[in-house]
This record gives C-alpha cells, sequence and structure tokens, in this order.
C-alpha cells in the first residue's frame, strides 16, 4: 500500500482519539451492539486512545463500557445501550472537537478532544447520512461514506435507480409506499403478481434481514408487507432470481488509488429453517452459514466481480468500505444485489472475513479505516 502524508493527529505526541459510535435508534440496535463488541475487541489500544459511546435507543449519548462481552449476543440474550443520567455531546472548544459530558445539576465535564468518530451504526439514524451529516456540521472526520452515499446505499430503492444509472444490472423490482398501499393494495398485488414468484419482500431503509420474508404465493404477500412495514413503511418487492450469493468486499484507495477490492465470496446457509441467509444465520447461529472465500467461480468472473464491485463504490460516492452484494446466475451472469456502506463488522462478518482471504486482518483493517479517516477532510470534496 502506498503511505499518505500523516496527519498532525498521528504526528503529535498524544495517540489518536477515537470514539467508537455503536447502538443507535434502529431495529439493528443490537447487531450494532455487536458490531462494536468485534471493534473493541482488536483496535489497537497502543495506537489509539479509544473511547466507547453508546447511543440508546431513546437518542441519548452515553459513556459506555469497553467490555465486550458485554455487547456480545447470543440466542437469549440481545444487547442493549441503557440511558444515562449522563449526556456526551460533542462540540467544538478551542478549535478543538470535544466530548463534553452533562449531568443535571452539575458543571459540564470535557472528555478531551477527539480526533476521528468510528460510526458503528446499522439502519436508520445512523448508517442513512443522518450521523454523517451531524459529523459534518461538527467538522468531525469520520470512518465510511458521507451524507449522499449513505442515504443512497440505505434506500434499496434510490440504490437501484442509481446503480441502472451506472449501468449495473438489477434485478426486477417494485416499491410499494405507505399511500400506494393503504389508497390501492389491490394495484400492488397486481404489480406483484407480475414479477412472478417467489418473491422478497423488504423494509426499503433497514438492514441485517431485518423484516424480510421470501413469499411463495399471492396468498402470503399481505402478511410478508405488513410484516415489513413494521420496519418501514416504503417497501421494495424483489423478484426471486435463480443465481449463487457472491459478495465482494471493497475498500478505499488511499490518496487518489482505486478503491481496493477482495477475492469475491460466497454464502451458503445450512439447510433446516433458513431459507435465505437471515438474521439468525448472519448474526445467533454459528453454524447456518459459511463463506468461501475465494467463491468458486470462474478466473474471469472474479474479476468481474470485483470491477463490479468498484463500480458499484464509485457510483453511490462511497468511502472507506462497502459490501457488494450479487447473484451469479446459472448463465454467468452477474446482477447486483446491493451495497451496504456500513456492513456486519465482527470477526465473523462477511467483509472482515473476505478481506482476511485476501491477506488483510481484523486489526489491520479497522487500522487502514482509521488511517483513511484522518486523511480525509470533512466537508466537500
Amino acid at each position: 500500500m502506498s503511505q499518505d502524508t500523516p496527519t498532525t493527529a498521528e504526528t503529535a505526541n498524544r495517540k489518536p482519539r477515537v470514539a467508537v459510535l455503536f447502538g443507535g435508534r434502529s431495529s439493528e440496535h443490537a447487531v450494532s451492539c455487536v458490531t462494536a463488541a468485534g471493534v473493541l475487541g482488536a483496535i489497537n489500544r497502543d495506537k489509539y486512545e479509544v473511547i466507547p459511546i453508546g447511543i440508546a435507543k431513546t437518542g441519548q449519548w452515553v459513556l459506555a463500557p469497553a467490555d465486550t462481552a458485554q455487547w456480545s449476543l447470543t440466542a437469549s440474550s440481545l444487547p442493549e445501550v441503557s440511558p444515562s443520567a449522563q449526556t456526551v455531546t460533542l462540540a467544538e472548544i478551542g478549535g478543538e472537537h470535544q466530548l463534553i459530558v452533562a449531568s443535571p445539576n452539575a458543571v459540564p465535564q470535557e472528555l478531551g478532544a477527539v480526533d476521528v468518530v468510528f460510526p458503528l451504526l446499522h439502519g436508520p439514524f445512523g448508517e442513512d447520512g443522518t450521523i454523517q451529516g451531524l459529523l459534518e456540521l461538527s467538522d468531525t472526520r469520520y470512518v465510511g461514506a458521507g451524507v449522499l452515499a449513505s442515504a443512497v446505499g440505505m434506500d434499496k430503492h434510490y440504490m437501484k435507480v442509481v446503480f441502472e444509472a451506472a449501468g449495473l444490472r438489477v434485478g426486477p423490482y417494485v416499491v410499494v409506499t405507505d399511500r400506494q398501499w393503504r389508497n390501492d393494495p389491490e394495484s400492488v398485488r397486481k404489480q406483484v403478481d407480475r414479477l412472478g414468484f417467489p418473491v422478497f419482500v423488504k423494509p426499503a431503509r433497514a438492514g441485517s434481514s431485518m423484516g424480510i420474508s421470501k413469499v411463495d404465493s399471492i396468498d402470503e404477500l399481505d402478511a410478508a408487507i405488513e410484516e415489513a412495514r413494521r420496519h418501514d413503511l416504503k417497501l421494495v418487492i424483489e423478484a426471486g432470481i435463480v443465481g449463487r450469493e457472491i459478495e465482494c468486499a471493497v475498500l478505499e484507495g488511499r490518496g487518489t488509488d482505486a478503491p481496493r477490492t477482495s477475492m469475491p465470496g460466497e454464502i451458503s446457509v445450512s439447510g433446516g429453517t433458513h431459507e435465505f441467509y437471515d438474521f439468525n444465520a448472519k448474526y445467533v447461529e454459528d453454524d447456518a452459514a459459511a463463506l468461501s472465500c475465494p467463491a468458486d467461480i470462474p478466473a474471469e468472473a472474479i474479476s468481474r466481480v470485483r470491477e463490479l464491485a468498484a463500480l458499484a463504490f464509485d457510483a453511490v460516492g462511497a468511502e472507506g468500505l462497502s459490501r457488494v452484494d450479487f447473484f451469479y446466475t446459472p448463465d454467468g451472469e452477474l446482477i447486483i444485489n446491493e451495497i451496504n456502506t456500513m456492513p456486519g463488522f465482527t470477526p465473523k462478518s462477511m467483509y472482515p472475513q473476505m478481506w482476511a482471504a485476501s491477506g488483510l486482518g481484523y486489526a489491520d483493517l479497522i487500522d487502514e479505516l482509521i488511517h483513511l479517516a484522518l486523511n480525509r477532510n470533512t466537508g466537500l470534496r
């Protein structure tokens, strides 16, 4: 890798201070906590000073314990950030970005400067450009995609629009808004019926397979729509595609270098209760899913996956990291499914596993993402 000129923070006497931000208001709160557990357990404490900050489901920012066991996920327990009497805020004081702790009837306390924020937030109010906008307004460097890329990457509808404009092939789909479903559900049913079955009903702006249902007949459609609407009133309903699920991890290049891509991987989900790669297969059951990396596809297909993944990364204007998912059809076509600008980032998640198989380990990957953020300005770029 090429070496960029270090930032002031990297050459100062003190270690760069990294605020690890997790939890949040979305239905993926627990997944975010699990991701934070992985990062907090692997980040180089000799190189960085780490401040864990949790966001409760109420939206309150609190100082969080660094104990990774507290943020682990089990089949019987979902980790959660609890509200506190002390609230953490981010403010500019004396030209530096400071963390402030405020308590009722007490003088606010300064925690010191923050050089970069690592926002390990999934779903709305975190991965969708909202937290990125807040950090931009406060002129604070952060890991990952900016406002627009985050928003586009979160919304499966506009994501597909951008992909099509960039020349990427997407599968057939129908967008269902709240107004359409409430005013004319029969029209929605007819549109979906024309897609053919099976279909996948998805909240437009959720991740981690939250609210997703596979629907095999029109009789199952209404219940699947109502389940997805619990997570988002805007839905994307996609035609089922016969093909293998191939993923590729993308990492921003340094300086003016092109995006870097991992070897593509393929997910296989064990039988039983998993018809597709659902929440339990992703996060709860250790043996429910396996990754083969590199994927067992022809060399020319591997090259094409990497090329298209980089194209998708640039199409949405992503920065830092992304995981791009494709379907590889029996006739050798590649159909893009989605881009995830803040993919699952636990040690067992597919994004770091693909980089590990490509020669970049988990701790080094974290270090590289922080380096990219420290060397990137906020604002227009």
